[in-house]
C-alpha cells in the first residue's frame, strides 16, 4: 500500500508543478498584456502632450500675430490723432486770431457810432451799425476766413 500512496503523492507534485509551470505561463502572459497595454498608455499621452505642446505653439503663433496687428494700428491711431491735435491748435488759434479781430471791428463800430458818422465809399451815412456777433454763434469751419491782416484808414479816425 505503501507504493499507491508514494505513486499518487508523486503524481499529486507533478500535477502541482505541472499547474504551477500553468500559473507562471498565464502570469507572464499577463505580464506581457500589462506591459504592452503600458506601453500603448505611454504611446497615447505622448502623443497627447506634443498635441497640446502643438496647439499652444500655434496659438502663441495667433496671439504674437494679433499683438502685431494691434500695435500698428495703436501707432496708426497715435499718429492719426497727432496730427488732429495739431490741426485742432492751428483752429484754435486762427479761432482767437479771428475773435480778436471781430472785436476790434466791433470797437471800431462802437466808435462810430458814438460819433455818428460813418464814411462808405465816400458817401455819409448816418444811422446805426450793428456788432457783429453773429460770428459768435455761427459756425466757424464754415466761415472760411484766409489769414489776411485787417487795414485800417486812417481817415476813419478823423473827425
Amino acid at each position: 500500500m505503501a507504493s499507491p500512496c508514494g505513486t499518487s503523492s508523486g503524481s499529486s507534485l507533478v500535477r502541482n508543478s505541472a499547474s504551477e509551470e500553468e500559473l507562471q505561463v498565464v502570469m507572464d502572459q499577463r505580464k506581457r498584456k500589462r506591459m504592452i497595454s503600458n506601453r500603448e498608455s505611454a504611446r497615447r499621452s505622448r502623443m497627447r502632450k506634443q498635441k497640446h505642446l502643438d496647439d499652444l505653439r500655434a496659438q502663441a503663433a495667433q496671439l504674437s500675430k494679433e499683438n502685431h496687428q494691434i500695435g500698428t494700428n495703436i501707432n496708426i491711431t497715435t499718429q492719426h490723432y497727432l496730427g488732429i491735435q495739431a490741426e485742432n491748435s492751428v483752429l484754435r488759434a486762427q479761432v482767437g486770431e479771428l475773435s480778436h479781430r471781430l472785436e476790434s471791428l466791433n470797437e471800431i463800430i462802437s466808435y462810430l457810432n458814438a460819433n455818428n458818422r460813418v464814411f462808405e465809399s465816400g458817401v455819409a451815412y448816418s444811422g446805426p451799425i450793428e456788432p457783429v456777433d453773429e460770428f459768435l454763434n455761427s459756425n466757424p469751419f464754415s466761415l472760411g476766413f484766409s489769414n489776411q491782416a485787417i487795414m485800417a484808414s486812417s481817415e476813419i479816425f478823423q473827425c
